[in-house]
């Protein structure tokens, strides 16, 4: 069959097979953290690296088209939309998690660290009250810098843009060596920053054109298979003194840049990580990374035997925190966001810009208008469109991994 072609690429609204990958990493992440030994093949702490690579890719896909259809990219409406994305679940989450160790009485952790919580530098709070939450802080200061260093502070220069994002990946490997108090908080912008770098170079035609063979359904198949062979191999890496190895994180990453292109190619492994159950999870990854640990709670204080790592705990918390999260992005997360879309003032569709393809593929591919249906075609002119080109709505930024 034949590849993906860079204006069916660009006339994509959505990724369908990445809310996919999202509920697997998840999963293996709450694996990860009530599991114990019998899960471990899992290597879910990693799944941090695969959504932050994911975060950077699509944030950064999303605003190199709005740059194009508008001809820049609004910071206010971008920070406006993010602030009511990330916030408002948070900070309920937030509330319910004191609420719960005041009436334990083990406020005094949370109290502490608090200010850091509210301030959204959660790496560095001095205990472990709400352990999982350093990588939200993570991200959201990702999303408070790099659009005014990749968008505000450099003029639309595919070269420039790709400078910039290489330099600053650059920058963070060099910070490695000095960082103490906090082991790898430069390699997981690192991991932001190679998700990044994956779109910059993708939007560009002769960028894509590198990528494209990726999206042949045979090749889709031989990269995912590779992918799954890179993470299992994980437990065999040799570890580092103080926890797992920049090294291993920065292969995992690269390995995840090169998985997400060939999950749009309209194969069998698209059509896996698009079963509705998958998007369902998928969908409400960020709400169940959030309550994972309240989850947890529930079910002990409801069968008192399932206290420990277990398979039961694991599976308990996962079902459980699923129907928290359910609630959560029904009646918190979906209303926020659309309540952000009005404020940014961003409520209407803006048709993506036709694409162009390169000068030597212009003759051998279709017009975008023609080309066979592929996950995430836009819809025929004639049936209303359901929602904006890509909207970061679905953008999920579960971050997820445990301090080492």
């Amino acid at each position: 069959m034949a590849t993906i072609s860079y204006a069916e690429y660009r006339a994509m609204r959505r990724f369908p097979a990445l809310d996919g990958l999202r509920a697997i990493a998840a999963v293996i992440v709450v694996a990860f953290h009530f599991g114990g030994p019998r899960w471990t093949w899992l290597s879910g702490w990693v799944g941090v690296q695969l959504f932050f690579v994911l975060s950077g890719f699509l944030i950064t896909t999303l605003m190199l088209r709005e740059e194009e259809s508008r001809g820049r990219v609004s910071l206010r409406s971008f920070y406006i939309r993010r602030i009511f994305r990330i916030l408002p679940v948070y900070l309920v989450v937030v509330a319910a998690t004191y609420a719960l160790a005041h009436l334990n009485g083990a406020s005094g952790k949370l109290r502490e660290s608090m200010p850091y919580y509210l301030l959204m530098v959660n790496e560095f709070a001095p205990n472990q009250a709400f352990p999982h939450s350093w990588t939200i802080a993570i991200e959201w200061k990702f999303y408070l810098v790099w659009p005014m260093l990749a968008f505000a502070f450099v003029t639309a220069a595919f070269l420039r843009r790709m400078a910039v994002t290489v330099l600053a990946i650059a920058a963070l490997v060099a910070l490695i060596p000095f960082e103490k108090d906090w082991p790898y908080w430069p390699i997981h912008y690192v991991s932001i920053l190679i998700g990044c770098l994956l779109a910059v170079v993708m939007h560009h035609p002769r960028g894509y054109a590198l990528f494209r063979p990726l999206t042949r359904p045979v090749a889709s198949l031989a990269v995912l298979a590779g992918f799954v062979a890179v993470h299992l191999s994980l437990p065999y890496w040799p570890p580092a003194e103080d926890g797992h190895s920049e090294l291993m994180i920065g292969v995992y990453a690269v390995a995840v840049a090169l998985l997400l292109p060939a999950m749009l190619a309209p194969g069998l492994p698209t059509k896996l990580l698009s079963w509705r159950p998958l998007v369902f999870v998928g969908e409400r990854s960020y709400s169940l990374y959030l309550v994972q640990y309240l989850a947890m709670a529930t079910v002990i204080a409801l069968v008192p035997t399932y206290a420990g790592h277990s398979t039961r705990l694991f599976v308990a918390t996962t079902v459980v925190g699923l129907l928290a999260a359910d609630l959560l992005y029904r009646w918190v997360e979906q209303p926020m966001i659309g309540l952000g879309r009005r404020f940014s003032g961003r409520g209407k569709v803006v048709p993506p810009v036709p694409a162009v393809e390169p000068a030597s593929n212009a003759s051998a591919e279709p017009a975008a208008s023609s080309a066979r249906t592929v996950p995430g075609t836009p819809i025929p002119a004639d049936r209303p469109e359901p929602s904006p080109p890509l909207s970061d709505d679905t953008v999920v930024l579960t971050s997820v991994a445990d301090r080492r």
